[in-house]
């Protein structure tokens, strides 16, 4: 209930100019209702429009626009050849098989390098380059980051995973490497060039709505089983952030210290040089903090095409359906991201807090590097790595296997114990099996068949007629063209079945993740709380998320929404709880004066006013359910994953792309919408 205050009699002016001011009040909101009134009138008659159709009338994709077979025969016919040529054809001679042999021999060089140095001398190196790139000396972070890195090493060597620690360790310093330079170039020309900004953009937007998966059948096909197809794959998945993020940095440098460059007669190298990539150096090491997190999720999910490694023994466990024997695994893989993130968060800092933070001039690689240490400290480790190489390790190169703990065993029958337990013994409420199953029979089961139901011209009309009503034809236009696809490629069915599944996450996601977002907002206590759950949920990999699941429902749907809702649900939160806390503090004092009380204060003024961050909230939800769904065909999640997967498995193309497609096409129609959604003229706030 709202309340008002009677007007005093000092307030007799404002109340005069409000009073005038009411007429223009009432036409606004009237032209604002007739153009609300056809865009819900049009929703209104499509949804009868659908009802009526799948009722009385043919829904089916019509026959002559399934273009599947031709399309599946191309696919076919381009994997025969690439299988046939590969040993011939100049363009594998001359330029594939040299990417795919330096890709190869790179890594492995890496871990000859790793193991010559030993379980030791590796130990050692990582724990004094993380405690100096924090800061050094005996700061508490420098100490906690130390410690935090002897740690993780340490729990290797312990659970007898060194060997695939190092493995998957190698190929993340070739693919980040390698991701971070072509992702500097080209967020260089995006940031320097408007017209390599415009083609990039689309590129960059449709590599985000990509899922992983859709990126590794082509990619096998082409260099094989084994570490070129995962490190050429990790490196086009983990170098558009570092392009975004510099290019970013680059156009929001401070015009000022450009234009003192400039009057100073810096040539335009000098001033990239000197001025604009000192000045973009946070964003770039933003870049280069989600580049590294995005490669490791995508080196663990890798090893399904023979990336080895921590990622192979988490796919294979999960094979087996043991649960506990991929938390050993899972467990390490968590801990090399937390670690991960937190090094070079805290070189973030440094470069920011050190001395002389703000200096532009000089030489950009030369500033980065004094502040974080100076060549002295980084030519000792330098040394110290190339002693360790030529003479041996210290010690022996693999961690001792007196030292290891086998946990394997009685982790398994453990968590066997438990998910019994909570699977149908609870009583009253049933159990995890109880819950999984009447999910299944009354939410997906029925949503899924609406959908397939549902005549295919309805869902185009109900697409155009929601990007209509969120103010932008492009994007009714790339949803309908994008649907179009996916009856053309002979999917439909299958890619509502996804399509269902992923509503269902996203509506499960939003709601407790804008739950969560709210009392995170108005309580400071609350967000104190979650935010370290929220760190190491959002630094975990995907391929992670699917362990716990499994243990708790089993394999089939609910575990692959499940892991998608868990998944997306820290970046909600996180864009909800800033979002609200960002609204106007004038609009919440004005309300407060009117005596609101907080409901009526988050219900009329923080939701309206944060509209946009809800919204972008809901596009960033959509896009990372997408992708965990389709990574949740490794367990049971079935339709378009499912195809991924089978084509992987047996290297078909002409499924495995095909799915591939039609997963992109969903991505960009959701990403669009929601996207104009928040950005579209109709439906304002009010």
């Amino acid at each position: 209930m709202s309340t008002t205050t009677l007007p005093q009699p000092s307030e007799d002016k404002e109340k005069e100019k409000a009073t005038a001011a009411a007429p223009a009040t009432t036409e606004v909101s009237g032209a604002r209702a007739l153009l609300a009134r056809p865009a819900l009138a049009a929703f209104g008659l499509v949804l009868v429009a659908l009802i009526v159709g799948a009722l009385a009338l043919d829904g089916n994709w019509p026959g002559a626009l399934n273009w599947s077979s031709g399309i599946k025969d191309g696919l076919d016919w381009l994997s025969n050849w690439l299988t046939d040529n590969r040993a011939t054809s100049p363009l594998f001679l001359y330029f594939l098989l040299h990417i795919s042999n330096w890709s190869e021999g790179g890594v492995d060089y890496v871990f000859t390098f790793l193991n010559n140095l030993g379980w030791l001398g590796v130990t050692a190196l990582a724990t004094a380059v993380s405690w100096y790139v924090s800061g050094a000396g005996l700061k508490v972070r420098s100490l906690r980051i130390a410690l935090l890195t002897l740690c993780t090493f340490g729990v290797f060597g312990v659970l007898g995973v060194w060997e695939y620690a190092m493995s998957t360790l190698a190929l993340m310093v070739v693919a980040v490497a390698v991701s971070a330079v072509i992702g500097v170039l080209l967020g260089l020309i995006a940031g320097l060039s408007e017209t390599g900004n415009r083609i990039l953009r689309p590129v960059f937007d449709t590599m985000q709505v990509m899922p992983a998966f859709a990126y590794l059948l082509p990619l096998v096909l082409i260099f094989g089983i084994g570490s070129p197809a995962a490190l050429v794959s990790t490196v086009i998945y983990a170098a558009p952030p570092m392009a975004r993020l510099t290019a970013l940095g680059l156009r929001g440098a401070d015009p000022a210290a450009l234009e003192a460059s400039r009057s100073l007669g810096s040539d335009p190298w000098q001033r990239l040089w000197t001025a604009r990539l000192p000045l973009a150096r946070k964003e770039m090491l933003l870049g280069l903090n989600q580049t590294i997190m995005m490669a490791l999720s995508m080196v663990v999910m890798a090893s399904v095409i023979g990336a080895g490694g921590l990622g192979d023994k988490v796919y294979q466990a999960l094979s087996k359906d043991n649960v506990g024997l991929a938390l050993i695994p899972g467990s390490c893989i968590v801990l090399i991201a937390i670690w991960l993130d937190r090094v070079t968060a805290a070189a973030g800092d440094q470069l920011d807090t050190s001395p002389g933070s703000t200096r532009t001039g000089g030489d950009a690689g030369a500033i980065a590097l004094e502040k974080l240490g100076g060549w002295l400290a980084w030519g000792v480790f330098v040394v110290f790595a190339a002693v360790g190489t030529l003479f041996g390790p210290i010690g022996e190169r693999s961690w001792p296997i007196d030292w290891t703990v086998s946990i394997s065993s009685p982790l398994t029958k453990g968590i066997e114990s438990f998910t019994k337990s909570i699977s149908d013994g609870i009583p009253v409420i049933g159990g995890t099996d109880v819950w999984a199953s009447h999910f299944t029979s009354w939410i997906l089961n029925p949503m899924r068949d609406a959908m397939q139901a549902s005549p295919w011209w309805g869902v185009l009309l109900l697409v155009a007629v929601l990007a209509w009503m969120a103010g932008s034809w492009r994007a009714g236009l790339t949803g309908v063209l994008s649907l179009a696809v996916l009856g053309a490629l002979g999917l439909w069915d299958k890619s509502m079945d996804t399509l269902s599944q992923v509503i269902v996450s996203v509506l499960c996601t939003l709601v407790v993740g804008v739950v969560i977002g709210i009392l995170a907002a108005r309580s400071r206590w609350v967000m104190r709380l979650i935010r370290p759950i929220l760190d190491i949920m959002q630094t975990m990999p995907q391929f992670v998320y699917l362990v716990p699941v499994v243990a708790l429902v089993g394999v089939g749907r609910p575990a692959a929404i499940l892991a998608a809702a868990v998944y997306a649900l820290p970046a909600v939160i996180r864009i909800t709880t800033q979002g609200l806390r960002t609204v106007d503090p004038a609009a919440m004092e004005a309300s407060r004066s009117l005596g609101s009380t907080g409901w009526q204060q988050l219900r009329q003024v923080q939701l309206p006013l944060a509209r946009p961050s809800l919204m972008l909230a809901c596009n960033q939800g959509v896009v990372l359910v997408l992708a965990m769904v389709v990574i949740g065909g490794l367990v049971g999640g079935g339709a378009l994953g499912y195809d991924v997967v089978y084509g992987l498995q047996k290297s078909d193309l002409g499924v495995g792309l095909s799915a591939g497609i039609a997963i992109v096409c969903l991505g960009l129609m959701l990403d669009r919408l929601t996207q104009s959604a928040g950005t579209g003229k109709r439906g304002g706030t009010k």
